[in-house]
């Protein structure tokens, strides 16, 4: 069910590390092994036996993957069929195309066992989808399909699961086409400006359509 644990954050980390080192990879496309899951959320089995909640967010957050992802300038692709629950909500929302499966089925279970999102999640989901959509999600563990993740932002575009992953690589082929430097700094120019006042977003845009002039982009 692809659970979220120290093996997959460790190969996340390493893997994501290597797509924003390397020049010749343009775009990325995370996706689950097999058909049932994206990411069924944190392993509760393997954190569970942490002696605490504390210590068991603390291992999760050892390497920062959230902060990778952020700070990556290639496009990702999340390609998602089956459950995307709780980290898996969190990894979608840190891709910049999310493409579902028509089986997909999307949950943020955390207030439900006692805890909140513990990756990101209040702020990203919120940034995704709304407010009030994030917070009808959080508090109330409703578990919602593809067509409507699709309807609140949540996915871009759903096919039949037996497509996904054409989709997905079609998707990262045009991606991969285009202008490497432009799509970097459009990519920044987005997330950094989101939290900015419009005057100051737009000063930042300036400054970046400077450095693709300068470098012949």
């Amino acid at each position: 069910m692809n659970a979220y644990n120290v093996q997959m954050r460790d190969e996340l980390f390493f893997t994501l590390e290597a797509v924003r080192d390397d020049p010749d990879v343009r775009v990325a496309v995370i996706s689950g092994a097999g058909e049932r899951a994206f990411c069924a959320g944190a392993d509760l089995t393997e954190f569970g036996t942490a002696p605490s909640q504390v210590i068991a967010r603390q291992v999760r957050w050892e390497r920062d993957i959230w902060g990778l992802f952020l700070a990556l300038r290639k496009p990702l692709i999340a390609a998602m069929r089956g459950y995307v629950i709780g980290s898996g909500v969190e990894i979608a929302c840190l891709c910049d195309i999310r493409i579902a499966a028509d089986d997909a089925q999307f949950a943020l279970p955390e207030v439900a066992l006692g805890m909140i999102p513990a990756a990101g999640g209040t702020q990203t989901l919120r940034r995704v989808v709304g407010a009030s959509r994030a917070l009808e999600m959080v508090l109330s563990n409703r578990r919602i399909g593809a067509e409507e993740a699709r309807r609140i932002g949540l996915a871009h575009n759903v096919v039949p699961a037996d497509a996904l992953m054409n989709e997905a690589d079609e998707a990262a082929h045009r991606l991969a086409a285009l202008n490497p430097t432009a799509l970097a700094l459009a990519k920044r120019a987005i997330l950094e400006g989101m939290d900015m006042p419009l005057a100051a977003g737009l000063e930042l845009e300036r400054r970046l359509v400077g450095q693709i002039q300068a470098v012949g982009a």
